[in-house]
């Protein structure tokens, strides 16, 4: 498989801070907000919206971690012993407008899976979805409020983002492409 870079560290940082003002202008600044990042990749990026958010608001907004692996409608095919972590909420969200926070946006599975387990942790006010990538393909009708790049994909395509603080490499997004032998088998 091959790969190409779409973006590069300063775009996903250029990215987010456009997702943080745009939050912000949204919800009419950030009072009512709890962020909470989808593991994995989702948590790292909710942690630098609530930054930015912070750089250019004054005041911090509470971040959580939201584990999904038990709510996924694909459990029986992750083998025998799905890894399960922790979920954390820094306050109730019963009331206050949950941001969800994730890497890409393909089917939608997973935000349904997301929804699922925040509705058994409270009950917002409002729940609302920014995402890095939004790769199209939906097989559920989700669509995200925040979007940092719609990347048109084949479905035999690849969106891998790789963070520092989950992957140990600089930032990037980048899209693997089947290779012309492997298309042909």
């Amino acid at each position: 498989m091959s790969e190409k870079q779409i973006l590069n560290a300063e775009d996903i940082r250029r990215a987010l801070v456009r997702i943080a003002h745009e939050i912000a202008e949204r919800n009419e600044g950030i009072q009512e907000l709890v962020l909470v990042g989808i593991r994995r990749r989702g948590v790292p990026l909710a942690e630098r919206i609530c930054a930015t958010l912070a750089d250019f608001e004054g005041q911090t907004v509470p971040v959580g971690h939201l584990d999904i692996t038990l709510y996924r409608d694909d459990l029986s095919l992750r083998g025998p012993a799905p890894l399960v972590q922790k979920t954390s909420l820094p306050q109730n969200i019963t009331g206050r407008t949950v941001v969800l926070v994730d890497d890409v946006l393909y089917t939608g599975r997973t935000v349904r899976a997301a929804l699922d387990a925040l509705a058994d942790l409270g009950r917002p006010a409002c729940i609302q979805l920014a995402v890095l990538i939004d790769r199209g393909h939906r097989e559920l009708p989700v669509r995200a409020d925040f979007v940092g790049k719609n990347v048109p994909t084949s479905r035999s395509e690849r969106v891998d983002v790789r963070l520092h603080e989950v992957d140990g490499i600089p930032d990037e997004v980048v899209i693997g492409r089947p290779d012309q032998d492997e298309d042909q088998k």
